[in-house]
């Protein structure tokens, strides 16, 4: 396969190949890890931080991935959510 390669390429061209492949391959890496990284951290996330994605473990496992939980509307602290255009309390100060 090297004769192959330098019956075809110049001389110089295989040197410089060579010495490209090891940064070309740690570059990829690097890049793969970052974006691999940030989908994660820029996943969409609920009011306490947990992912949206995220099911809960046990034997509801073993249930439809698709359905939705009643139980799982309940306000995280007892600060007001405005809805559209509603005010909140504090902004009548």
């Amino acid at each position: 396969m090297g004769d192959f390669l330098s019956s075809v390429l110049p001389p110089g061209l295989i040197d410089v190949l060579s010495a490209l492949i090891p940064p070309v391959v740690v570059a990829t890496v690097f890049c793969a890890f970052v974006i691999q990284l940030l989908r994660k951290e820029m996943a969409p996330r609920r009011m306490d931080g947990s992912l949206v994605s995220d099911e809960e473990t046990g034997a509801e496992d073993a249930g439809d991935k698709g359905a939705t939980k009643v139980g799982e509307t309940e306000a995280t602290n007892e600060t007001p959510i405005a809805q559209g255009r509603e005010r909140t309390e504090s902004d009548g100060r």
